[in-house]
C-alpha cells in the first residue's frame, strides 16, 4: 500500500505496560508524558500514514475506536474537554492523541 510506514514502527513497539486495550483496528495506550493525566494514544494496528489510504470500513472503525477511547477517558478522569490531535510530523504512522483537559490546566 502506498504511504505505509516502516514495519518496525516505534509506535507499535510501545512497552506492553502502556497498553490499555486492543480495539477494533487500533491499540489504546497510555502516553509516556503524563503532564496531562490520562493522556493516551489510539494507534492504528496496520502500517499506514494517511487516512485516505484506509478503506472506508477501517477508517470508520478507527473513528469508533477514538470515540471509545475518549469515552473511557471521560468516565475515568472527568475532564472539561478531551482534546484530539492527529499530526504525524515525528511519526508518520496513523495515530490520534487524546488529551483530557481540565479548567486551570496550563
Amino acid at each position: 500500500m502506498a504511504g505505509t510506514c516502516d514495519e518496525r514502527c516505534h509506535l507499535l513497539e510501545m512497552p506492553a505496560e502502556h497498553a490499555i486495550a486492543d480495539l477494533r483496528v487500533s491499540r489504546f495506550v497510555l502516553y509516556g508524558d503524563q503532564t496531562f493525566p490520562g493522556y493516551c494514544l489510539v494507534i492504528l494496528r496496520d502500517h499506514a500514514t494517511e487516512l485516505f489510504h484506509l478503506t472506508p470500513a477501517v477508517r470508520t472503525a478507527l473513528v469508533e475506536d477514538v470515540c471509545q477511547g475518549a469515552e473511557a477517558l471521560q468516565r475515568a478522569f472527568r475532564p472539561t474537554k478531551v482534546n484530539y490531535a492527529v499530526l504525524g510530523n515525528q511519526s508518520p504512522h496513523i495515530h490520534w492523541h487524546l488529551i483530557p483537559r481540565h479548567a486551570g490546566d496550563p
